[in-house]
């Protein structure tokens, strides 16, 4: 929740920008990462140290820490269900209820109550998802990304752009890479108790990774070293501020899906991933038997709703002359970072 009133930018100056901008990645894995996040900026550790705890106090960053990747570490699905509009409260308590389930969003769509699931392992996932269908009496679309063309929601925005990297080149990495809806990271009993102290984010001090190490009766050498380690090999897909875009005014977002032929799949995928404006690109399955024809799915952030959809004409016109179906999201039903809390177990 921030506790904004008003433009935003009024709350803040250009070392403040500079942070909100400049370290949404790489932040330095070192004993004490403010001091050199202050050396770059010009300022001293204390300064740099109290800026990113008062820009998480206003809403802006949304947390301070590492970004992990739930395909990866464990099985993650897209999932959604047909919720009738008499009951889309209780559907969506019963949904939020679980821990496991770290975004849900009402979408403009016969599909109207979209969530996440990730769980330690492919069985905990399942077993989620069959429970969610038991108790709410809805059928449950169950849509496991395949292929990661492109996904990254680092993008400046101290600007005035419309949608995601307006104002930056282009882009052109973007490739295919397989996902394993059996992912286990191959984590030791350690690696997995360190994700789990640090899912929340870091704590606010000089000196985070010491208290990690402290919480975890381990020495500073050891967490620094598996931390490095856990970025390298893609369970942690960066380590920084992680910006709330609906705060810093991205709440313009449309998930867009299209019917691309299979053999035409990755040559499409990776092009429209490559793409600047958009920031996810995806492969999931089709579900023919409960009506779900498409299998690429896109996002693209924005301000301005026109804006977004001008894009997405430029997808279909340009890009991905096939069938397609928009999904605006409607209202955030709950938006926390991904829960691995049964990562040791699962």
């Amino acid at each position: 929740m921030s506790s904004l009133s008003g433009d935003w930018r009024e709350a803040i100056d250009d070392v403040d920008a500079a942070i909100i901008d400049g370290y949404q990645s790489g932040l330095a894995i070192e004993r004490r990462p403010f001091e050199r996040l202050g050396r770059e900026l010009g300022i001293d550790e204390s300064e740099a140290l109290e800026r990113v705890e008062r820009l998480v106090d206003l809403g802006i960053v949304r947390r301070f820490g590492a970004v992990l990747n739930p395909p990866v570490i464990g099985s993650s699905t897209l999932a959604a269900v047909r919720a009738p509009e008499e009951r889309f409260d209780e559907i969506a308590a019963v949904v939020n209820e679980y821990r496991q389930v770290n975004h849900n969003y009402a979408r403009d769509h016969e599909w109207n109550m979209w969530f996440v699931v990730t769980a330690g392992s492919r069985e905990v996932r399942d077993d989620i998802l069959a429970e969610i269908e038991r108790r709410t009496g809805c059928d449950v679309l169950a849509l496991p990304m395949r292929t990661d063309y492109y996904i990254d929601l680092e993008f400046p925005v101290v600007n005035a752009d419309r949608f995601a990297r307006e104002s930056l080149a282009d882009r052109t990495d973007s490739s295919a890479t397989r996902i394993s809806e059996d992912a286990t990271g191959d984590l030791s009993d350690f690696d997995a108790n360190l994700l789990l102290s640090i899912q929340d984010g870091f704590p606010l001090s000089a000196t985070p990774y010491r208290e990690i190490a402290d919480d975890l009766e381990t020495d500073v050498e050891s967490v620094l070293e598996t931390l490095d380690r856990l970025r390298e090999n893609g369970c942690i897909k960066r380590i920084g501020c992680v910006v709330n875009h609906v705060v810093t005014g991205f709440d313009s977002n449309c998930m867009v899906v299209w019917d691309v032929p299979d053999d035409e799949l990755d040559a499409r995928g990776e092009r429209v991933g490559a793409l600047p404006y958009v920031t996810l690109c995806y492969h999931r399955p089709r579900r023919p038997g409960q009506g779900w024809p498409y299998n690429l799915f896109t996002m693209i952030h924005g301000r301005d709703a026109d804006a977004v959809d001008g894009k997405i004409d430029e997808l279909a016109t340009e890009h991905l002359p096939v069938d397609h179906a928009r999904l605006y999201s409607t209202e955030t039903l709950k938006q926390t970072g991904a829960r691995y809390d049964d990562i040791l177990t699962g």
